[in-house]
């Protein structure tokens, strides 16, 4: 029965017809913990609130990492989708700063989008990402915060959140937003591994 759900709810999730899959992101890249993948599935703009709760059972359901892939990227085309013309636009130019290395212009441009559509998570998420890539800790925790007060599933967040709380030597807390970002999303690369590590600096080997 269970199996035969993980199919049903697979299958489903899938259904709608793909743009492109999600790209496979190098977990050696700062920032990618973060970060939407460079090509996402079309979403319509209804698809909000009913379909992620749906996507995201699918995401727990998923028999393999090639098929929680799939998920994940039309939870990531959901949450990249701003509804907004102007929001998309300052978003591609975003894109272009980064690959720039302009941190500081794509920072500014979100800092805009933000100020035109402040519930707009992904704005909140990527400046998270830059100042995470410049270093600013404090800052990039701050953004996060406001991620998840939208959208406490965004394993892309969570999992960003350890990564800093690692880097700051809160490991305690860095294990529980690993965990946090596991419980959502089970497939994630890498984060049991941390989860693991932590787990036993943290809470000891068992006995």
């Amino acid at each position: 029965m269970r199996a035969h759900l993980a199919r049903f709810l697979l299958a489903a999730a899938l259904a709608a017809p793909l743009a492109a899959t999600a790209a496979a992101q190098g977990d050696e890249q700062p920032g990618n913990w973060m970060r939407a993948p460079d090509k996402l599935p079309k979403v319509s703009r209804g698809d909000r609130t009913k379909n992620l709760d749906f996507l995201f059972e699918a995401l727990k359901a998923a028999p393999d990492a090639d098929a929680a892939k799939l998920v994940e990227g039309r939870i990531w085309a959901i949450w990249f989708h701003s509804g907004s013309d102007t929001a998309d636009l300052l978003m591609g130019r975003v894109k272009s700063a980064v690959d720039d290395k302009d941190m500081d212009l794509g920072i500014r441009l979100l800092d805009a989008i933000i100020e035109i559509k402040p519930e707009y998570t992904e704005a909140w998420n990527r400046r998270a990402t830059l100042h995470f890539l410049k270093k600013d800790f404090g800052k990039a925790i701050e953004d996060i915060r406001q991620v998840l007060a939208r959208e406490p599933r965004h394993f892309g967040a969570l999992s960003g959140l350890g990564i800093i709380l690692q880097e700051v030597g809160q490991e305690k807390l860095a294990l529980d937003a690993f965990r946090r970002a596991l419980a959502v999303n089970p497939h994630l690369q890498k984060i049991p591994d941390f989860v693991k590590t932590l787990t036993e600096k943290v809470e000891g080997r068992d006995i």
